[in-house]
């Protein structure tokens, strides 16, 4: 028995390259994690994301990949268990899911259109689960939507089941935290599926051996049928367009539809109310909306000619709903936006109506004229 308490001769030996190569990458992790938490330092309060938002959005992600990845991978395993192809199967259906850490250590997830969309959902949803409470007058009279569920005009009540039925969606299961759908813009969609067949693929490739044919055919067959199957015009926002379409809300009715759509903390039928009487996308009119500064809000409210009670009321709603919000600042400048012609309101949101695309070009154009 050797004296040396590290002898290390009846055990696996090191080689100097070795331990050479592991401190080198401990010196890379160790450098970008230092060039994160300095980026994270010097990052200015107004734009760090409170812990709400950071775990709101965590969880988001978190579940729609799961709920994408659950679609995918079950649906080739049966494919791949009908082909005689037991092991692969097996193999993609055993070992526990690792897709979403790939995905986000591969830096997918980073994509720039994908986050903006994450984050306009989760603010939306958080500033409409914070509105404030409002008892109606009359104690006998149903929410707004549940009127016009009972309305008559069958367009109508279908319009406003439709919105409840996506918005029952888009809570998704309390017992598996998984969504009915991903909820996502088509083109979204499309990318998260394809990342994510990718990421099965790579996680039991190892194991597939000669069968990799298999795997592959499985994973693209159940990636194209999850892409067949999936409606955009489903999603909780599409609903609330039609709704908002539907309805044809007349100048004298649409300030209190805004109002009450706000009341009964439905703050997707409030922007998709808001985007169909200015006659632009949902995408911009909740720009407006989650902006916490509101001017372009505000200029909307009354190029629509809503008057200085039906603005306070929303504004207090929406200050009461979003701590980024200053009440105090709102009410100083209330009398103000008040003062603002509904003729000189229109005209300085006329840029807003140009073609979606003709504007993101020249907002990219004027991106480049600033940069350092």
């Amino acid at each position: 028995m050797s004296d040396n308490p590290v002898d290390m001769r009846d055990g696996a030996t090191i080689g100097a390259n070795e331990l050479l190569a592991r401190a080198a990458a401990e010196d890379l992790r160790a450098f970008r994690a230092l060039t994160v938490a300095v980026d994270d330092f010097f990052l200015p309060e107004e734009s760090r994301l409170d812990e709400r938002t950071r775990s709101a959005l965590g969880g988001l992600l978190r579940n729609l990949v799961e709920t994408v990845e659950s679609e995918v991978r079950e649906h080739a395993v049966r494919l791949l268990s009908a082909r005689n192809a037991a092991d692969q199967a097996e193999a993609l259906a055993g070992e526990e899911s690792q897709v979403l850490a790939r995905l986000m250590r591969s830096g997918l997830l980073r994509d720039s259109e994908l986050m903006a969309e994450l984050m306009a959902r989760v603010r939306q949803e958080l500033i409409g689960s914070a509105l404030p409470m409002h008892a109606p007058d009359d104690p006998e009279r149903p929410s707004l939507i549940n009127r016009y569920i009972q309305h008559p005009d069958r367009v109508l009540a279908t319009g406003a089941m439709a919105v409840m039925i996506a918005e029952s969606r888009r809570r998704g299961s309390p017992e598996s935290e998984q969504f009915a759908q991903s909820d996502l813009p088509a083109e979204l969609h499309h990318r998260l599926v394809w990342w994510i067949a990718a990421a099965l693929r790579e996680r039991v490739a190892g194991q597939a051996g000669e069968a990799m044919i298999d795997l592959d055919r499985a994973l693209i067959d159940a990636a194209q049928r999850s892409l067949s199957a999936y409606d955009e015009g489903d999603r909780l926002e599409a609903a609330a367009m039609r709704f908002a379409g539907a309805i044809e809300a007349q100048p004298q009715e649409l300030p209190q539809l805004l109002v009450e759509s706000l009341n009964d903390r439905r703050i997707v039928l409030f922007t998709a109310l808001l985007a169909d009487a200015l006659g632009i996308g949902y995408e911009l009119a909740r720009e407006m909306v989650l902006d916490p500064a509101a001017d372009r809000l505000w200029l909307a409210l009354r190029a629509l000619d809503l008057d200085r009670d039906a603005i306070a009321q929303i504004g207090y709603a929406l200050c009461e709903g979003d701590p980024r919000r200053d009440l105090e600042a709102f009410a100083d400048t209330l009398d103000t936006i008040a003062s603002i012609s509904a003729d000189a309101a229109r005209e300085a949101l006329a840029p807003l109506k140009l073609h979606p695309d003709y504007r993101a070009a020249l907002q990219a154009l004027e991106r480049t004229e600033k940069a350092p």
